[in-house]
């Protein structure tokens, strides 16, 4: 007989075992960034196919732990760069950026006139490199070198639709985290036709079931600028010093004042370095997150109990014309 995860506490394990030891149907929302496939440290070992099955399993054990009305909240990004073995190896002609200006006319010209010479012979006579005679006929010098797989782009929310559905949540609507062209880890740059990355998914997923439409929720002005909008405008995160993939605090804020209420269970099965948990406590909510990597579960606790103590020490300040050694709360915050 196993031990039911109690709220407002951090366990450390992989969620597909431990959402067996959520209470049924107690969790008013579930929000969660999964790991993107991308190569991060945490993902060593991991195929496609064990990434797919590991977000099948986890979805599929929202269905028992979700309030009937409750909803589901996933931040993922499209895969960019997802190496495809059957991708033609053609790389697009980048002519702005190119060192030599050896065109593929040229040695083809060189050939006819001299039939009988190799690619180093080509090179020697046009004065370029052996490499670019090959790049120029064989258009082989495609990104991640010759040697490795073309990359295309793998569209990240039609398996996650798909999972949802087979097992009883439904796809209730969908928005855009826009970042800024400073977030942490971005390179904004491209020497391709295809778009730089700046925006992120969230799907929204809902167990059947009742649930409110509740205007006390935000302000007026927090409809207005955000409550309606499909597309998000929000600061992304400036350094991941701490933790490889960090979103924002506001992003966690939002969904959780938008898609639940004070008192109710918020659920972060990826939590990382806790962002979700410390935004669900700021908002009047219990939380329950799941970590499998134990320095993050470790990372997470002591950014909450700062926050805690943040909390508690401003909340408690007097009016701000009364000096106050706010140099003496940074100390013990930081000392935590």
């Amino acid at each position: 007989m196993f031990t039911i995860l109690q709220t407002n506490e951090i366990y450390c394990g992989r969620s597909e075992e431990l959402m067996n030891r959520i209470e049924p149907d107690s969790i008013a929302l579930s929000f969660w960034s999964p790991p993107y496939f991308v190569g991060k440290e945490y993902e060593v070992g991991e195929t496609y196919e064990s990434w797919q099955a590991m977000l099948k399993t986890v979805i599929s054990l929202h269905a028992k732990v979700l309030k009937p009305g409750g909803f589901m909240v996933i931040n993922i990004a499209d895969i960019i760069a997802f190496k495809d073995e059957a991708i033609p190896r053609i790389q697009g002609l980048n002519v702005s950026n190119r060192k030599c200006q050896i065109t593929k006319e040229m040695v083809l010209e060189a050939k006819a006139k001299f039939p009988s010479y190799n690619r180093d012979q080509l090179a020697a006579y046009l004065g370029c490199s052996e490499q670019t005679i090959d790049r120029r006929l064989n258009g082989n010098n495609i990104r991640g070198g010759k040697h490795q797989p073309q990359t295309r782009i793998k569209l990240a929310g039609g398996p996650l639709e798909t999972y949802s559905y087979d097992c009883g949540l439904y796809l209730y609507d969908k928005r855009i985290w826009k970042k800024d062209p400073a977030w942490a880890n971005s390179r904004w740059t491209t020497n391709t036709l295809k778009a730089v990355s700046e925006t992120e998914d969230l799907y929204i997923f809902w167990k059947a079931g009742e649930y409110e439409v509740n205007r006390s929720r935000l302000t007026e002005q927090e409809w207005k600028e955000w409550g309606y909008r499909q597309i998000w405008d929000i600061q992304s995160v400036r350094k991941n010093d701490d933790h490889d993939a960090k979103f924002p605090d506001e992003l966690a804020r939002r969904i959780i004042k938008l898609y639940s209420d004070k008192g109710d269970t918020v659920l972060d099965p990826f939590l990382g370095s806790g962002t979700t948990a410390i935004a669900a406590l700021r908002e009047g909510r219990r939380y329950i997150g799941i970590e499998k990597e134990e320095k993050y579960v470790d990372l997470a606790r002591s950014n909450i109990k700062k926050a805690r103590l943040q909390t508690l020490l401003f909340d408690e300040m007097p009016p701000a014309r009364t000096v106050y050694p706010h140099n003496a709360i940074r100390q013990v915050v930081a000392g935590l």
